[in-house]
C-alpha cells in the first residue's frame, strides 16, 4: 500500500505565500513523477507543477514563476512553494504519485484560499 499525505494550505491574502507539502510512505521502490494538481469548483482538475524521475519539471502557464516545487528524493516528499498569490488560485489542491511498480496515487486533496 501507499500513501500520499498532504500538509500546508488554508486562507491567505492576495499577493501573499502558503507552502504545501506531500509524504509518501508505504511500499515504495521508486517514484516516477510526482506533482501537484488542483481543482477550483466548477472545474476539470489541472495540473499545477510536476517532476519526472529524470529531473524535468513542469510548471503551467498559470503559476509559472510564481510556484516552485521541490522534492526530498530521501523522504519521498514534495514541497510546493506559491508566492503571489491571486484570487483565481483558489481551489483545492491533490498531490499525485506515479509509483514504480505500484502505480498512480492521489492525496486526499488540500483546500487553498485566496481572498481579502
Amino acid at each position: 500500500q501507499v500513501q500520499l499525505v498532504e500538509s500546508g494550505g488554508g486562507l491567505v491574502q492576495p499577493g501573499g505565500s502558503l507552502s504545501l507539502s506531500c509524504a509518501a510512505s508505504g511500499s515504495i521502490f521508486s517514484i516516477d513523477n510526482m506533482g501537484w494538481y488542483r481543482q477550483a469548483p466548477g472545474k476539470q482538475r489541472e495540473l499545477v507543477a510536476a517532476f519526472s524521475s529524470r529531473g524535468i519539471t513542469y510548471y503551467s502557464e498559470s503559476v509559472k514563476g510564481r510556484f516552485t516545487i521541490s522534492r526530498d528524493n530521501a523522504k519521498n516528499t514534495a514541497h510546493l512553494q506559491m508566492n503571489s498569490l491571486k484570487p483565481e488560485d483558489t481551489a483545492v489542491y491533490y498531490c499525485n504519485a506515479i509509483i514504480s511498480l505500484r502505480g498512480n496515487y492521489w492525496g486526499q486533496g488540500t483546500q487553498v484560499t485566496v481572498s481579502s
